[in-house]
């Protein structure tokens, strides 16, 4: 098992199990977000993250939830993800143990076709958990979005003396949306589940503070850390494959080199044919 720290930002590379139960301390943690593999036969660089059976992926889940709970604060705070159709099973084990204060959807609309003879998903479930439902951050103000009744319609509420008209900030319902990370945007990273910032950055703002710590224990693209440390937290990520290791030292600026390879990131088919381009125009007019 590596580890890396620099400045208050930690990447172990390793199994979430055995990292959990090793390397964080319990009582420790301010905020974790957990975007476990779904079982679903999604390919991560050559390993599918698919169980033998159902029962075999939730004991697997059951256990690093159990540690997740332990590394928090007494005041700390989680949010967690699975497939719709294991986040039931998630959300009853879950409830005997913390208070499950909201259930949200990540709605996101799709540029392709979703299925043909079934209702396709657009949608992923996130629980929003806490320790302690009277002692736990939760910055409202760091997360206001519009509100069209008073921002748009300007509606008159009647109830208050005077009258006035309705707010034009509210905090956000239990429905985000927010667009999935695609191939052709600036933070895309070869991933097959990559999480966008905007959803990383209304979650951190919420329920931490600067100077807090911030604990993902699956962290393929590094996207928690990496906005961690945009937003003057703390972090700690743990990921099992190297490749994706590397994307989050690049991320993190904690080193500019691993095993003697230049940590750069990936260019994208359509960045080499821009490249081509802008050659062949140099070559003629240069």
């Amino acid at each position: 098992m590596g580890t890396f720290d620099y400045k208050g930002h930690r990447i172990i590379q390793g199994d979430s199990l055995e990292a959990l139960s090793n390397e964080v301390r319990d009582n420790s943690i301010d905020l974790i977000f957990v975007d476990p593999p779904y079982n679903i036969g999604k390919n991560f660089n050559g390993h599918k993250d698919k169980w033998a059976t159902d029962e075999d992926y939730l004991n697997w889940c059951y256990k690093w939830i159990d540690l997740c709970i332990r590394k928090l604060r007494p005041s700390g705070s989680m949010y967690i993800m699975t497939s719709t159709q294991f986040m039931p099973f998630f959300d009853i084990f879950i409830r005997k143990k913390m208070t499950i204060l909201s259930r949200l959807v990540w709605y996101y609309d799709s540029s392709g076709v979703q299925a043909k003879r079934y209702f396709g998903s657009m949608y992923e479930p996130i629980l929003f958990c806490v320790k302690n439902p009277e002692n736990y951050t939760f910055n409202a103000d760091e997360i206001l979005v519009e509100a069209k009744t008073g921002a748009k319609r300007k509606l008159i509420d009647y109830r208050k003396n005077p009258p006035q008209v309705y707010s034009s900030e509210k905090v956000p319902g239990n429905v985000w949306e927010f667009a999935r990370v695609r191939y052709r945007m600036d933070e895309y990273e070869n991933h097959p589940t990559q999480k966008p910032v905007a959803l990383l950055e209304r979650i951190i703002r919420a329920s931490s503070n600067e100077g807090d710590t911030v604990l993902d224990p699956f962290s393929g693209t590094f996207t928690t850390s990496f906005v961690a440390k945009q937003l003057n937290r703390k972090s700690i990520g743990i990921e099992l494959q190297e490749d994706y290791v590397k994307i989050g030292l690049r991320r993190l600026r904690l080193a500019d080199e691993y095993n003697g390879e230049k940590l750069q990131k990936e260019v994208r088919t359509f960045e080499i044919k821009r490249q081509q381009v802008d050659n062949q125009v140099l070559s003629l007019f240069g």
